[in-house]
């Protein structure tokens, strides 16, 4: 089954860190009770620097989820859609 996902990159300052987290939590189970995933993955290297995916089963899914979403600072225009290899 095709999947669709997108992507932000941001960094958090350290005092930012904990409202970043809650803002996060908040994110996965909006996604998850609409039957999406989202995940928050941090640089190994870089303290701070994150990347968030949020991954749906298509496309209307996806957009579905980020129009009801708390602020979510993606662009749901730039959903990227799995490809056969």
């Amino acid at each position: 089954m095709p999947r669709v996902l997108t992507l932000s990159r941001t960094i958090v300052p350290l005092p930012d860190r904990e409202r970043f987290f809650a803002r996060a939590r908040e994110l996965r189970a909006h996604f998850q009770s609409r039957g999406c995933q989202y995940w928050v993955f941090e640089d190994a290297a870089l303290t701070g620097a994150f990347i968030e995916f949020a991954e749906g089963k298509d496309v209307d899914a996806l957009t579905a989820a980020y129009t009801s979403a708390p602020e979510s600072g993606v662009d749901p225009e730039r959903i990227y859609r799995e490809v056969a290899l």
